[in-house]
């Protein structure tokens, strides 16, 4: 069922339910309100913004997920790593970062040379 959302048409006479908006679900062919169900003022229902976002992920770093994910599979710890931290350095993906650090660990590398170098990526991402 749609979520409706209706205002008062006198803000100065109105509960706290009906100060400002208010949203109530109601079926798509019942009759609007005309006033607030909790104190009986007279309301208007209002067209809303929406509030919806589509996200999308670019082709490349989808593949590049992938690819890391296979050599992390083949325990290519080293190759995850150096395609990760690139990756991440060239879309500035503090995640990714993170991921590669942890692929790193795991081929070997030293942690604190790491832990350093996380520090000062960290900085320049923010």
């Amino acid at each position: 069922m749609p979520i409706y959302e209706y205002e008062p048409l006198d803000p100065r006479k109105t509960c706290e339910k009906c100060a400002g908006r208010f949203e109530i679900i109601q079926g798509i062919d019942e009759e609007p309100l005309s006033s607030c169900p909790d104190c009986g003022q007279r309301v208007r229902k209002v067209i809303s913004w929406c509030r919806a976002a589509i996200v999308e992920t670019p082709e490349e770093h989808i593949q590049v997920n992938k690819r890391i994910s296979e050599y992390e599979t083949e325990g290519m710890w080293s190759h995850a790593a150096e395609l990760a931290d690139t990756h991440s350095e060239k879309v500035g993906d503090h995640d990714m970062k993170m991921r590669a650090l942890d692929d790193y660990k795991k081929a070997g590398y030293d942690v604190g040379t790491l832990e350093k170098h996380a520090k000062s990526t960290n900085e320049d991402l923010k």
